[in-house]
């Protein structure tokens, strides 16, 4: 969206949203951020449903992933990982670490959106990036793996293309933080 100014012919822009390479300034930078999330809504997952019509609404909680940012400096060095970040306005606001699996995939080892950056193109930008850097490595598309209670996510990998192709009941049953949690596994394969 652009603003124009009364009487001035100055038009000011949007911040620009940039997708690129994360480096060292990520790890401190990305402690600071919420990338918490409302959880209102579970799915009730089945195949070849569409994801929409299998929500049933729950007491909202507020959910924070344990990870680290450290856990993904290994992704800076690799040939066969990578770490984008999302800046706007010269912000960190995301990020998106990618890896090659053994499969011929590429695994989406985390992608996250600042609380503050949701709903402005964050995340898609993010898995364009992710979806060129998997086709210049020659792999055959692209899996990860989210929770039923993340019902934002799975709505816009739904979205994105991609389909459901696993659910685990039994993933987190030892984890007492997520033992109610479904793991699903989504696919997005490229055309050959």
């Amino acid at each position: 969206m652009t603003q124009h100014l009364v009487g001035d012919t100055t038009a000011l822009a949007e911040p620009p949203l940039i997708i690129e390479a994360a480096d060292a300034r990520f790890f401190n930078e990305a402690r600071a951020i919420d990338f918490s999330f409302t959880i209102d809504r579970e799915i009730l997952p089945a195949f070849d449903t569409p994801l929409i019509d299998r929500c049933r609404e729950i007491a909202p909680y507020r959910k924070r992933y344990d990870s680290d940012p450290e856990d993904y400096r290994e992704h800076l060095e690799a040939t066969d990982q990578a770490l984008f970040v999302a800046r706007l306005d010269g912000q960190l606001v995301g990020y998106l670490a990618i890896r090659s699996n053994w499969n011929a995939l590429a695994l989406i080892d985390d992608i996250a959106v600042s609380r503050t950056a949701r709903r402005q193109g964050c995340a898609r930008a993010l898995m364009d990036r992710a979806v060129d850097w998997a086709r210049s490595a020659e792999l055959s598309g692209i899996m990860l793996e989210t929770q039923n209670n993340n019902v934002a996510a799975c709505l816009f990998y739904e979205r994105y293309g991609f389909v459901l192709g696993g659910i685990d009941r039994m993933l987190y049953a030892a984890l007492e933080s997520h033992a109610p949690e479904t793991a699903l596994f989504w696919y997005l394969q490229f055309p050959r």
